[in-house]
């Protein structure tokens, strides 16, 4: 954490879920150890029947949202192997556009695993969506029945940047789900 004069830099991380439908994002605030929700949302791309517009628009909005919340830092999540080549693909190439505008503006770039991006909001790799989102609507103090989890998902890479970050001997070990919240209090509701 950087400090000026003895009071921690505020420092503001965008997050990413990249997505051919649907890419999702959340934008928090850092000031020292408390993260705060800025904006969370999502870029629907379902009216683009062609992939190449898709992107053009990801690219786009990204750079939009850059330009409005001004963040210091892009998180995006890492696309993963599925059985299917080509939707691996077509993330990869949303993944691309986001991380593309991102550059345009000189952000530095992280990027997450899905699996680390749910082990560090709910201490389980194997979480669900609607387990993330509810724990980050409990840690981040917000109500959103009708957010979707695209959009939760792109403010859980926010949030889990914002964990890795401020750990800098690396990865938290945990023996259990007790271990867990011990180890998190402030995280547990």
């Amino acid at each position: 954490m950087t400090y000026l004069k003895g009071k921690p830099k505020e420092r503001i991380i965008l997050g990413i879920d990249p997505g051919t439908n649907i890419t999702g994002y959340g934008v928090i605030k850092v000031v020292g150890p408390n993260p705060e929700l800025i904006t969370i949302g999502s870029i629907d791309l379902s009216k683009y029947s062609d992939h190449y517009l898709k992107l053009k628009h990801i690219f786009e909005r990204t750079q939009g949202i850059i330009d409005e919340y001004k963040p210091d830092e892009l998180a995006i999540e890492a696309p993963f192997y599925g059985k299917n080549v080509q939707s691996m693909l077509k993330l990869g190439r949303a993944q691309g556009a986001a991380i593309a505008a991102a550059l345009t503006r000189s952000l530095p770039i992280f990027e997450y695993a899905p699996r680390k991006i749910k082990m560090s909001i709910t201490g389980q790799g194997a979480a669900s969506k609607e387990q993330v989102a509810a724990m980050l609507m409990s840690i981040l103090k917000f109500k959103g029945s009708k957010i979707r989890l695209d959009a939760t998902d792109g403010l859980a890479a926010a949030l889990c940047h914002f964990y890795q970050s401020n750990n800098p001997s690396g990865e938290k070990a945990y023996k259990s789900w007790k271990d867990f919240m011990n180890k998190n209090p402030r995280r547990i509701k």
